[in-house]
């Protein structure tokens, strides 16, 4: 079994080109079902929120948006209702600059960028992958040669400089190549950030 990821925004040609006997799997907010079911905006509904026990999201992006906090605002409860894969997103633009994603909804400490990825966004992701969608995961297990397309390829953690893709953490997972969920290695908290 082969599995690779690849960027949605090639042109199908080109893609066709690069993987002639592959099958092409959009794993994107934009896919048609089942395969959207992999994105991270999609509302699967009870998705334990990270340190905030008893707390559950409709949608992993939900709870990466709600528990991010800005210069100009906190943490926001709402996101993790939301059950439309839109208006999820939450802006530099509109909010200032990123101070850390907090710990819980009434958490009183902020994670840094990479610390969060791997304490908030992999446990809640792999969640996902085993409790909503493992049927889909058993599915490319069974397939011969796969390209998931995302919008994004970074499949490294630990690589701030550009955005995770969900598709490269479904590889890792189907692999046994998980990426660690602790961080012992890099800070706990952002220095001076607290609530």
């Amino acid at each position: 079994m082969s599995i690779r990821v690849a960027s949605r925004r090639r042109g199908i040609a080109s893609l066709t080109r690069a993987f002639p006997d592959a099958e092409l799997i959009d794993v994107t907010s934009r896919a048609p079902e089942p395969w959207v079911r992999l994105s991270p905006f999609y509302p699967h509904g009870g998705i334990p929120v990270p340190y905030c026990e008893g707390s559950t999201s409709q949608s992993v992006e939900g709870i990466w948006q709600a528990l991010k906090v800005f210069q100009d605002a906190d943490v926001d409860p709402g996101k993790l209702g939301i059950t439309t894969m839109k208006g999820l997103k939450r802006t530099v633009r509109r909010f200032g600059p990123v101070q850390g994603h907090r710990t819980g909804l009434h958490g009183d400490r902020l994670l840094p960028y990479v610390t969060a990825r791997r304490r908030i966004y992999l446990p809640a992701y792999r969640w996902v992958l085993e409790h909503r969608v493992a049927d889909l995961v058993e599915l490319l297990r069974g397939k011969r040669d796969v390209v998931l397309l995302d919008y994004t390829t970074n499949g490294d953690v630990t690589d701030p400089a550009r955005p995770l893709s969900h598709a490269a953490l479904v590889q890792l997972h189907i692999e046994g190549r998980w990426p660690r969920e602790d961080d012992s290695d890099t800070p706990d908290l952002v220095e001076g950030r607290t609530r």
